[in-house]
């Protein structure tokens, strides 16, 4: 048995996901507890709570619960907000392609599903702090940001914006219905911390990849693009591929959920944007461009139309959070994606977060 001193029970819902599986061991390293909330329905994800149990093993069978029950499911998330110490939300339907053909499942899952949680973690003598992952895409299209063209990539002429990146000053424009029942979810925690007392925050989140990221060409794009160089198969890209998105590393973004538990009591009730910020964009042309040069193999590609609701840029500016909390991201894109390939060609060795800190 590990010698790891108990350090309470965290709840994680949508607890067999990419993010999820990075929070959770995490948390078990560091001597926590935890509850995995998820309905398994995505495939391949189960794989990631055999991996859990593996690699945390020597602490023995209590360590790790897996409630098998869906978010939708109000008597069933009562049960799972019982006796923990804090609650991340990632359970979500996150894909906006499956927003736009059954948006009554995106609603149930993303809004209802949020405040089934609310109200179970309201409904507690003592409320636990609770994390809720939003998206940029409450900012709508940002149809009012004038870019340009240059090389591979779209820039914004408004050059605050090019030096930081979009702030939470940003308007709110929900679009698509996934923009909708995010944006509503991110309402509803901000809200509920307002109205209610409960100590809650917001992270609205830009691209993140990473280790166990089971990605597809509608989420998870990153991780879908490595994996696809990796086999030497074709990709396509919507719209022209000279679209930017700024890209976090999972240990990054652990650190940061990790520092917004703790700082609660100053942060609750706000939404902070979290990405890679200025320093770590890529366009989806580039980005095939630094995969050639790591694996040696020029990716083919060919394009189609634009979707709907695709943003032709998007960077976050995370100096609010920064400034909150003093976190910063560590890992460059370049040594992100060696680490994410290496996972994808071995799964069994996954890095250590040189950032964790284990309990003694």
């Amino acid at each position: 048995m590990s010698s790891l001193s108990d350090r309470g029970l965290a709840l994680v819902t949508g607890g067999a996901g990419f993010i999820a599986t990075n929070v959770a061991d995490r948390l078990l390293r560091d001597g926590w507890r935890v509850r995995l909330y998820d309905n398994l329905s995505r495939p391949g994800v189960d794989r990631n709570v055999t991996w859990l149990r593996a690699a945390h093993a020597h602490r023995g069978p209590s360590a790790i619960e897996l409630v098998k029950a869906d978010i939708r499911d109000a008597a069933a998330v009562d049960r799972a907000v019982i006796g923990v110490d804090r609650v991340f939300h990632f359970a979500a339907q996150v894909a906006v392609t499956t927003s736009l053909t059954r948006p009554m499942l995106d609603f149930d899952v993303n809004a209802r599903g949020t405040l089934n949680l609310l109200e179970a973690v309201r409904g507690l003598h003592h409320p636990p702090p609770l994390l809720f992952t939003s998206t940029n895409k409450v900012y709508g299209h940002l149809e009012d940001l004038r870019l340009r063209l240059t090389g591979k990539r779209y820039e914004p002429e408004d050059a605050e914006i090019a030096l930081n990146g979009v702030g939470e000053s940003q308007p709110l424009n929900f679009h698509s219905p996934y923009g909708c029942s995010k944006g509503a979810a991110d309402q509803y925690v901000l809200d509920y911390a307002r109205t209610f007392g409960l100590p809650a925050a917001v992270f609205r989140m830009s691209c993140i990849y990473g280790p166990h990221q089971c990605g597809t060409e509608d989420q998870g794009w990153v991780a879908h693009f490595t994996r696809q160089v990796l086999q030497r198969a074709p990709l396509t890209l919507y719209g022209d591929g000279c679209q930017v998105r700024d890209a976090l590393f999972i240990d990054d973004l652990v650190e940061a959920m990790l520092l917004a538990l703790e700082q609660m009591d100053r942060i609750s009730g706000q939404a902070f944007n979290i990405g890679g910020g200025p320093l770590r964009t890529t366009s989806l042309l580039e980005l095939l461009d630094t995969l050639s040069e790591l694996v040696d193999w020029r990716p083919t590609y060919h394009l189609e139309r634009w979707r709907r609701a695709d943003q032709r840029y998007y960077v976050s500016d995370t100096s609010r959070f920064q400034d909150a909390t003093g976190w910063s991201p560590r890992v460059t894109l370049a040594e992100g994606l060696s680490r994410l390939a290496g996972w994808l060609v071995d799964p069994r060795k996954v890095p250590m977060n040189d950032n964790a800190q284990v309990a003694s």
